[in-house]
């Protein structure tokens, strides 16, 4: 059985961590999801700490769809409004394990 594992934000924002998990999920292990949401968000907060990455980081995003097929989770919007969680900002996450 393959596993599917919706990557948040947290674990995308330190470039070793989303390398390291990017070539796990391509030997097949589980299979790698996230959302054009996720995505914002950890490009957002990278480029809090480090701007001069602004022009790259859309790059990485692209590439990171490409490498990794059938990635991005579409349609979870919405489910949001309907879940429950102790940080609502989190819900988004949670919609898109659901759709995924």
């Amino acid at each position: 059985m393959r596993y599917t594992v919706v990557f948040d934000a947290c674990v995308l924002y330190p470039a070793p961590l989303r390398d390291f998990l990017l070539r796990l999920s391509m030997t097949g292990l589980f299979s790698a999801k996230w959302t054009d949401q996720i995505h914002d968000e950890w490009i957002r907060n990278v480029l809090k700490s480090r701007p001069e990455l602004q022009d790259k980081l859309p790059r990485t995003r692209e590439l990171m769809n490409t490498a990794v097929p059938d990635s991005l989770v579409t349609a979870y919007e919405p489910l949001i409004e309907s879940l429950s969680l102790p940080d609502a900002d989190d819900r988004h996450v949670l919609a898109a394990a659901i759709r995924a």
